[in-house]
């Protein structure tokens, strides 16, 4: 018999996953800091609707990325 050393499935799973939570995270975080710059501008320029709708945006979008670390915590501590 032939010990398995490396467990390939795990490891393009592990790898996968990383990618793509990477790639999120990342795009969320950005999300949230352009609806932070959109509000201020559209707010000096008198828009104060689309303002509000580029700061719920950014908001939700930072939410989106502090509840991806909690999860990432929580995931790290379990096993």
């Amino acid at each position: 018999m032939i010990a398995t050393i490396v467990h390939t499935d795990e490891l393009l799973q592990t790898i996968a996953a990383s990618v793509v939570a990477g790639i999120g995270v990342t795009f969320a975080f950005s999300v949230g800091i352009w609806g932070a710059g959109q509000f201020a501008e559209l707010n000096r320029a008198g828009r104060p609707a689309a303002a509000t709708a580029a700061l719920v945006v950014g908001g939700l979008a930072l939410a989106g990325v502090a509840a991806a670390i909690v999860i990432g915590i929580i995931v790290m501590t379990s096993k």
